[in-house]
């Protein structure tokens, strides 16, 4: 990059590692030319095709760091930085269509150089691997936008992804914390149960305490009545035992009343 073109640390260390890869692409497309053995040309081609997927990678992250910093740059600094990114990414289709001659003089299937799984779209396309020698700084330009406009879309996708997860997330915290409340009022209502029970438990003990002394009263009551009524039969049917005492508060018997008279008259 000039040296006069005034950048933040962060692109001048991607720049740097991304012209580093070009040394590399550059000596290994010249070691491929001495190599003779055509497993060895496979390998050799193999390798070149990662460091080309890693240039890829580091000029994808150095149009995002330029579209970070794109306020805090010059309009005229801007632009050479975008026409050094073009430049970039026509060196790196350069060396895809290198690649690709080497390959088909390997006489092998064509591989797709930034095959990163079914479905993905990567900012390299067939097209460009195809037409990169072919294409203008304009074209790449419009290509570069195209592809930088389906990376919007998909990050808009992802954007009402994750708010319908928030959404549900919140109504689901909304949820929970109902029935925590309603599982606290049911344990609530559960411990005055259990206290009533409780309270239930002891005046049913009580009541029982109460009955059984209220037996034992009746019961003694019972015998002393018994012991009375044995005492007066006693005393009806043997008058004159001196061994039978008194029962107070009862007459004496009837002999006694009939010698009481007699003396009285005497």
């Amino acid at each position: 990059m000039a040296s006069d073109l005034p950048i933040s640390p962060e692109l001048e260390e991607i720049d740097g590692k991304i012209q580093d890869i070009f040394r590399a692409l550059q000596n290994g497309f010249q070691k491929l030319d001495k190599i003779k053995d055509p497993s060895r040309q496979t390998k050799q081609l193999e390798e070149l095709t990662g460091k080309m997927r890693e240039c890829k990678r580091l000029i994808k992250e150095f149009d995002h760091e330029l579209k970070d910093q794109e306020s805090r740059i010059q309009p005229e600094h801007n632009k050479q930085l975008n026409e050094k990114k073009q430049s970039m990414i026509k060196e790196l289709n350069s060396y895809v269509a290198l690649r690709k001659t080497y390959q088909s003089n390997l006489g092998n299937k064509r591989v797709e150089l930034f095959d990163m799984g079914a479905g993905t779209s990567d900012p390299v396309t067939q097209e460009n691997v195809k037409m990169a020698s072919d294409m203008s700084n304009q074209e790449l330009i419009d290509n570069g936008r195209k592809q930088m406009d389906e990376t919007d879309q998909a990050i808009e996708r992802s954007k009402m992804v994750v708010e319908q997860t928030i959404e549900v997330g919140t109504q689901t915290a909304a949820n929970l914390k109902g029935q925590t409340e309603q599982m606290g009022r049911i344990v609530n209502e559960l411990d005055t149960i259990h206290f009533s029970i409780k309270k239930a438990s002891q005046l049913v003990k009580e009541i029982g305490r109460q009955v059984a002394t209220d037996k034992c009263i009746m019961f003694f009551l019972f015998l002393i009545v018994c012991g009375v009524i044995a005492i007066i039969i006693v005393k009806i049917v043997h008058p004159n035992d001196k061994n039978i005492r008194d029962i107070p508060g009862l007459a004496p018997p009837a002999g006694r009343k009939l010698l009481s008279l007699e003396a009285l008259g005497n």
